[in-house]
């Protein structure tokens, strides 16, 4: 048999290894060369360093410039090695393992000369060991030690320049870290870091010699820099030079938890480095598969939500939303609730009540709720917050490819030749991903963006789009199809591929539809305004370049058409050959945390776990043994049917976990109404959002901090929730589920939440290998894993389509019903910040508000200028639904006619301005397509009306917790 080395899972991530692996590709045991370091035989891949290799066999090389997240550098010369046969002292970070070689790591020569190394560091870095925050976690003080430097004889004035760095100012600009230039050694690590892991350059070495330092921008503060405050360079740091506030507060933290960050859908691993039960610090853990050891200001920085003084962590209730909260025990609320739910249903009937579940809690805990509804409520009236972000992807692909989610792993990322973005912004709203993008740029694959605004992608360090194609907002069918024809009508298409992988007469129906002339370039440029030219060059790239991969998000789901361009996407993969291979495929990057997890866990009222239809007999007998009830075979409401129920009067009931409709949902104006409708509605979550200033019972909620369970991301990828503090109600949200469905006469019997996830794996065929054992043991396993695919499934569709044979949907471009008038003339669209997220409940309590402290709207500078506005103006902006007051950022960003903002802060209301259009088939709302007039306000301080009310509504209920 075959054996290879894997350095993705054969190295141990809890070491530093001092350089990356030669290579991440695993490789054969033969091909490995063989060389001796200190007497011991090492065997190692082809190009491995020589400090690589000696911690393969666990001989530790001191170091200080070096660190295996960044290439090797030979700068501190703290490394030197002898090597038989060779003159001098290499450095071993910068020298490669050659069969054969001998390597001495230490001798008396070499401990001379690191001893003189380190001396000069010593002699212009402050001797204040014993009250520096990094005391105890100090490169520089552990390889002092590893030397053995015992003196510093370059102490006198005469015996060193008249200048040193010893009285440099501390700049503290930035909320999360300070930046001691005093205690800087120029290793390089921070700068190599900005550059090489987050992408960004914001840092560089200014001055030569001895007057070297590390400079944000041209001597800026860091707040006042292009820095994006990831962390790469606090984690980089050997000293304490860039040190977080938090461990200069409070000291290190005595012991770790590995747990996944709760924030978008990357799913990036964290150490939650703790003091007892309070967390220190967040670290990205090395061993994390979907990051790889890097964050971003959210998961790094943004946690102290969980601790904020807004969380409730009592229970409350009351009859009515113009009265004071009563807080009662959770046995108390628990008992109101149920009677309530029931009273409804007797009088309303068994379907005028239901549920939503979280993106944002665990698999566990949205397994629950939905079993919940089904079992204790009785009916499918069961939807989650996927139906206004990603439900057309599930659509789209399961008809296309056979399963409802992205075929790809991040790593693929590293062997693509061709990016494609399309309506998605991975620097802001999945960072992390968007970084290891950006590095394969840098490397030379070629990127296309499709975007109405320029993202940074566009035009950004060391990256450049070689297409960005900026189509008008709701012409997305018009552009695939275009892209499609070019490839068909030119002989382009990966005919072997097609032939053997895909349904052979919807193939060739599909291929006469599109290479009708209507779908040319030169025809739909009337709806996309993408110079035809552009789009043949983007298709022939797509179709020639190599390994093509399209990472998409919810520009392209949020629309009228958003499952036809789902599926026109995964058309153009099939047509192309780019799907079951490392660096293709079809990637949705989900917005939260655990939207693939919601989805999966049958949250859809039309599906149980695992995407299986609930009219389906056999399903339904499966889970009803498992259940011992009796299911509803009929599909429940989705969202929007249960919020128009509500304002027509015969829904009157809801239990939503975790989510905020009334700030995230759009058209806010009828989401408020049908809320003001219900006579019971349960909202459980850490703080009073939106939705529960609405509610009739508040069930406290607890944080990712404060659970166990399971999340998983947008590669499938199922990652541990670990439990690091007590939980601030005494109960995690599953145990309120419990207690909430036991008073209501059906009680679920679990100790722990494995034992939910036990059920759920035999219940759910892609789930059936996973348990918290394997998941502790692993780190973390991509559905589906089960007898077939034991080990996971990183990447999908490899020998053939989960469906069978793929299917090429007809895409017909339909224009959107939302189109720009004279009263207005403008196309509104929205999206994220990377400070920010989602609706801010987390974010906007932390520190992020530096950054992004309100919603604004960007606008481009002709349309600026017609209205006589400029930067910082209030303007209103408004539609048919509604209107709402903000600041202006006139930037060209944006294309003449379009506008751009975010929904961060309920206040703003850019909801109120979004319509009730939605995509054909899933419902999921048009938010990316609203026709708008935008005017220059007289008033500075004039709120709308919607505001107004926002604030006085606000302001009551506040009180009313505190009464």
């Amino acid at each position: 048999m075959l054996h290879f080395f894997d350095p993705r899972t054969d190295l141990d991530s809890e070491i530093d290894y001092g350089t990356p692996p030669a290579t991440f590709d695993p490789t054969p045991d033969a091909e490995l060369i063989s060389l001796s370091i200190d007497g011991n035989e090492v065997r190692v891949p082809e190009g491995t360093s020589v400090m690589h290799a000696a911690a393969m066999a666990g001989i530790n090389i001191p170091k200080l410039c070096a660190t295996d997240s960044l290439e090797a550098f030979g700068s501190c010369r703290i490394c030197l090695v002898q090597i038989e046969g060779r003159r001098g002292f290499p450095a071993s970070c910068t020298t490669p393992a050659e069969a054969g070689m001998e390597v001495k790591t230490q001798n008396d020569k070499i401990g001379k000369l690191r001893r003189n190394v380190m001396e000069l560091y010593i002699s212009d870095h402050p001797l204040d060991c014993l009250t520096c925050p990094a005391n105890g976690d100090c490169e520089l003080q552990d390889m002092a030690g590893a030397v053995g430097l015992r003196n510093v004889r370059y102490t006198g004035q005469s015996a060193i320049p008249s200048h040193t760095h010893l009285d440099e100012k501390k700049d503290t600009s930035n909320p999360y870290f300070t930046f001691d230039a005093s205690k800087c050694i120029v290793c390089n690590r921070c700068v190599r870091a900005c550059e090489e892991t987050q992408g960004t350059f914001a840092l560089t070495i200014s001055s030569r010699g001895f007057e070297s330092k590390v400079s944000p921008g041209q001597d800026d503060a860091f707040m006042d820099s292009d820095c994006v405050s990831c962390g790469a360079c606090v984690q980089a740091c050997p000293t304490a030079t860039l040190m977080e506030t938090s461990i200069i507060d409070k000291g290190q933290p005595e012991h770790s938890v590995i747990t996944t960050c709760a924030y978008c859908g990357v799913g990036c691993a964290f150490k939650a480095d703790m003091k007892g039960d309070e967390v220190i610090r967040m670290t990205p853990w090395k061993g994390g598969k979907a990051n790889r050891g890097h964050s971003c200001v959210k998961g790094r920085f943004a946690f102290g939500y969980a601790t904020h003084q807004d969380r409730i962590t009592s229970p409350m209730v009351r009859d009515s939303i113009d009265q004071p909260w009563r807080k009662v025990s959770f046995e108390e609320a628990f008992d109101f609730a149920a009677t309530r739910i029931k009273g409804i249903q007797e009088k309303y009937g068994r379907n005028s009540v239901g549920g939503i579940t979280s993106s944002r809690c665990t698999n566990e805990e949205t397994y629950l709720v939905q079993k919940l509804v089904r079992a204790a409520f009785g009916n499918n009236n069961v939807d989650t917050c996927a139906r206004v972000c990603h439900s057309p992807t599930g659509f789209g692909l399961k008809t296309t490819l056979g399963e409802s989610a992205g075929t790809q792993t991040f790593d693929s990322v590293e062997k693509t030749d061709v990016i494609m973005v399309i309506g998605a912004n991975p620097t802001d709203a999945h960072p992390v991903f968007g970084s290891r993008m950006k590095k394969r740029i840098r490397e030379g694959a070629k990127l296309i963006v499709v975007d109405p605004r320029s993202i940074d992608l566009v035009n950004g360090p060391h990256v450049n789009a070689d297409y960005h194609l900026q189509l008008m907002p709701g012409t997305n069918v018009a552009f695939v199809n275009a892209m499609a024809h070019v490839i068909v009508n030119e002989g382009l298409e990966a005919a072997d591929f097609i032939a053997e992988r895909c349904e052979t007469e919807a193939f060739h129906e599909w291929k006469n539809f599109i290479a009708d002339e209507r779908h040319s370039p030169e025809n739909t440029e009337q709806f996309t305004g993408i110079p035809a030219a552009y789009i043949r060059g983007a298709a022939r790239l797509y179709a020639t370049g190599g390994n093509g991969s399209i990472y998409y998000g919810l520009g392209v789901t949020e629309h009228s058409q958003g499952s036809s361009t789902v599926m026109g996407i995964a058309n153009l993969a099939m047509l192309t050959g780019n799907v079951g291979r490392d660096g293709v495929g079809v990637n949705p990057l989900r917005g939260q945390n655990n939207v693939q997890g919601s989805c999966d866990m049958g949250s859809f009222p039309h599906e149980l776990p695992g995407y299986r239809h609930i009219s389906g007999q056999a399903v339904r007998d499966l889970f009803e043994d498992a259940w011992k009830v009796k299911l509803d075979p009929e599909p429940g409401y989705r969202i929007t049917n249960m919020l128009d129920a509500a304002v027509e009067g015969s829904y009157k009931g809801l239990y939503v976990q975790g989510e905020d409709i009334a700030q995230s949902d759009p058209n806010t104006k009828h989401v408020e109404a049908a809320l003001r409708n219900m006579e019971c509605l349960i909202v459980q979550d850490i703080f009073l959002n939106e939705t529960a200033k609405f509610a009739h019972v508040f069930l406290p909620g607890t944080s990712f901090l404060e659970k166990n369970g399971t999340f998983t991301n947008a590669e499938r990828r199922i990652s541990p929730v670990r439990k690091v503090m007590p939980p601030m109600p005494g109960l995690e949200d599953w145990q309120v589920t419990l207690g909430l469905s036991k008073a209501l006469g059906y009680e679920m019997h679990y100790e722990h939440p494995s034992q939910i996830m036990a059920e759920i794996a035999a219940l759910t065929p892609t789930f059936s290998n996973v348990t918290y054992e394997r998941l502790d043991e692993e780190g973390s396993l991509q559905w589906p894993c089960n007898d077939d695919t034991p080990d996971g499934t990183p990447i999908m569709h490899v020998d053939g389509f989960v469906r069978g044979k793929g299917f090429f949907a007809l895409t017909e471009y339909v224009p959107t019903e939302e189109k720009v008038t004279r009263r207005f003339p403008l196309l509104l669209t929205t999206g994220r910040i990377l400070s920010q997220y989602n609706v801010g409940a987390q974010t906007r309590r932390t520190e992020n508000s530096s950054w992004h402290g309100e919603d604004s709207l960007e606008l481009h500078p002709q349309d600026a200028e017609d209205r006589g506005i400029n930067t910082g103006d209030l303007v209103s902006l408004a539609s048919r639904a509604g209107d709402t007051h903000l600041r202006a950022i006139v930037s060209d960003r944006m294309q003449p006619g379009v506008v751009y903002t975010t929904f961060h802060h309920p206040e703003t209301g850019a909801n109120v301005i979004t319509t009730d259009n939605s995509d054909w088939a899933t419902n999921c709302p048009e938010y990316k397509v609203t026709a708008v007039q935008v005017d220059k306000l007289i008033s500075e301080t004039a709120n709308s009306e919607w505001q107004n009310q926002f604030a006085e509504f606000t302001e009551q209920q506040i009180a009313f917790i505190d009464k």
